[in-house]
This record gives C-alpha cells, structure tokens and sequence, in this order.
C-alpha cells in the first residue's frame, strides 16, 4: 500500500525525476521505489523512449484505477468537514438520576430543538450495568455522581450538590425563623429511595445528636415526592437544583436543612469514541453549560444532583 502513491506519481508524470518532485523525496529514492514496483508487478511500469520515459501497456491499464485509490485514500485521511448540526439526525441517549433527568430534560430539550432540531433526546434511569452501557454504545453520557469510576471512560467533574429540606407552602415547620434539627425530627417524613430504604445520612446525623425522626413512607422517585408534598404535612431531602426549579410549579418551599450531609460530586461521563463526535461535543456542553449557573436557593452553595442521593437514603 506504501507503494501506491508512488506508482501514481510515476504513472502521471512518466519521469522519475518528476514523480520524485511531486512527492518531495530524492530522485535516486523514486529510482528506487521503481525498482521495487517493477518487482511487485511483474512489469518495467516505464520503459526508455528516445530521451524519455513511457508507460507500458500494463502501466496504462492501472493508470487510472491507481490514481482513484490513491485519490480515495487521501479523502479518507482528510480532516472531517464541519459537521452542520441542523442537519443531524441521531438520538441522544442520556443516563442520569430522576432528579437529574427532571433538571436537565427541558433545557436540553430546548436547545435541541433550536440548535439540533433533528436530534432525539432519550433519558433513561441508572441501572446496575453502570459503565457497560457506556463502553457498548448504548448510552451517550452518564451524568451524576459516578461512583465507579472506570479507565476506559472520560469523566469530567461537574460540580458539587447539595441536599435541601422541602415542605409545602404554608407548613407549620416553616412558620417561623431557621428550622431547629428537634423541629425537623418531630415532623413526618418521606424519603426518597429506589430501593426502598426508609433512612439514610441524615438519620445518622440526627443520631449523633441524640434525635430520631418518623419516615411515614418511602417512594422510588422525586417526582412522586413532589406530588405527594403539596397535599400532606410531609416533609422530604431533595437536592437544590430540583427543589428550586419545583418550588413554583408545586407549591413547596426550599429551606436549609438542620443537620449536615455530605456534598456529592457530580459528573458527566462519556466513552471516547465519541471525544470528536460533533453532535456529541454539543452534548456535552451543552450538559456543561446547563449546569454550570444552578438556580440559588436558601442560603448559597451549588444546585444539581446525581446518583448516590446521600439525603434521601438513595
């Protein structure tokens, strides 16, 4: 294969001394690599006619079939065009936590259908296959807390979440000045846990200081946490950016937790297959830029969620 540039350059120029200047190697190397095609092929490729050189009925018969490939590979190996995003249609596939999915699904979409309008955007929960999915070309990006991390995957730190306490507007708990952890404790609870658990963090910290509080119910998702706040006393742990973009639309009120939890780092992750994929370039930033301004709330600190959930017994 090496060779066929070689011949090409011979083919069209009918002179060494050409074929080497349009290559920008030495006239004795193209002597050369003339030596080696004549033996590759069989045949003198270009034989002596008066003072110069001509092709051989066979060199004739390849001359253009080898000019096509030579041409074909060089297209291959050219840098990509730009890619016009109007004009891609590919579905996007994105993995993240209820909370994320909720935060993420409306800007996304909207930029999408300004900037990408043929692309899909399809979100699904975490499942227990974590990076198989990534590696296997199921899934684009991965985007929360990734908690097993794996050296064939990119992971870029997003920025860190935490946990809020949440209540109806109007709930008694709220009445007046900063909740105190036994008020937190004396109210009923939800939590918010795909498997179940009725506890979490912020139990073991209401332990340390000497208190327990009731976990009246446990559901498998912030969105039926949200519906459930507005019409009981419940009192649930979300994190910021999900409790900030719901106060409005369900009637909940965000106010700081009494007792500490951990923050929680979030990421994005995606598998390097698609580093130079442009419509996956736009994915990722624009995941980035979604995120990088989380909505304030009570107090400051940073918006946003992930897998692990810390406050919410995840």
């Amino acid at each position: 294969m090496r060779l066929l540039p070689a011949l090409d350059a011979l083919l069209q120029e009918s002179s060494v001394t050409g074929a080497a200047e349009r290559l920008a190697v030495s006239t004795p190397a193209m002597s050369r690599t003339l030596s080696k095609l004549r033996t590759a092929l069989g045949d003198p490729v270009l034989v002596r006619a008066g003072r110069g050189l001509v092709p051989t009925p066979r060199a004739l018969e390849l001359r253009a079939r080898v000019h096509a490939l030579v041409r074909e590979a060089e297209a291959l190996l050219a840098p990509r065009p730009a890619t016009d995003l109007a004009e891609v249609r590919r579905t996007l596939t994105v993995v993240a936590d209820d909370a994320y999915a909720a935060v993420l699904a409306p800007a996304l979409t909207a930029r999408a259908r300004a900037q990408v309008p043929h692309a899909r955007l399809r979100f699904l929960a975490e499942s227990n296959e974590r990076t198989a999915p990534l590696r296997e070309g199921a899934v684009d990006i991965e985007v929360g807390v990734i908690d097993e991390p794996s050296p064939e995957l990119h992971i870029e730190p997003l920025f860190e979440d935490r946990f809020m306490g949440v209540a109806r507007t109007g709930h008694p708990l709220l009445a007046g000045g900063p909740v105190t952890p036994e008020q937190y404790a004396r109210a009923p609870h939800i939590s918010v846990s795909r498997r179940g658990r009725m506890g979490g963090p912020i139990d073991a910290s209401l332990a340390a200081a000497g208190l327990h509080r009731q976990v009246v119910a446990s559901v498998p998702n912030y969105a039926s946490a949200l519906l459930m706040l507005p019409l009981t006393d419940l009192v649930a742990a979300m994190p910021l950016s999900l409790a900030t973009s719901a106060e409005a639309p369900f009637g909940i009120e965000v106010f700081e937790l009494p007792v500490r939890t951990d923050p929680i780092s979030i990421c994005q992750a995606w598998h390097p297959r698609h580093e130079a994929e442009p419509v996956h370039v736009w994915l990722r930033e624009a995941v980035r830029a979604v995120l990088a301004d989380p909505a304030p709330g009570p107090g400051s600190g940073p918006a946003g969620t992930g897998s692990g959930a810390a406050g919410a017994g995840r």
